[in-house]
């Protein structure tokens, strides 16, 4: 039989319990970064694994991520590939027409949408989202 040191012994012999509230929220994220140097398939590195996939969860309830505003992921997208209002022609329409979607007076079309999706790599749920512009509802 092998003999455990305190520090095996602490991390084999705590018990993980849910993240319901703020302070076992903040107690997980200090333990984690405690562990950050685990090695996997170690007992911490499980451990690190376990706690993760709690506050991941925790996270994803209390603090969601939505999704961008259609126009400003347009934008983003446009500034990443280095696209000017002419590059969105082929999707978008004529040139007034580019410029009324990005100043938000004109609202996507669907097919405006698919072929955005499909050109520039925008995820679909981004794009179908309402805008925060004179057309929301």
């Amino acid at each position: 039989m092998t003999r455990l040191t305190r520090k095996q012994f602490e991390v084999d012999s705590m018990q993980i319990r849910p993240i319901n509230n703020e302070a076992r929220y903040r107690a997980a994220l200090t333990e984690i970064e405690s562990l950050m140097a685990a090695k996997k398939g170690s007992p911490a590195g499980e451990r690190l694994d376990v706690l993760a996939t709690l506050v991941e969860a925790y996270e994803a309830k209390h603090f969601p991520l939505g999704l961008p505003d259609p126009i400003e992921a347009i934008k983003f997208r446009m500034e990443q590939q280095g696209l000017g209002p002419k590059d969105l022609e082929p999707m978008i329409g004529r040139s007034n027409r580019v410029y009324e979607v990005l100043n938000r007076t004109r609202p996507l079309t669907l097919k405006m949408i698919w072929r955005l999706h499909v050109g520039l790599g925008i995820p679909a749920e981004s794009l179908i989202k309402q805008s925060a512009g004179p057309h929301a509802a």
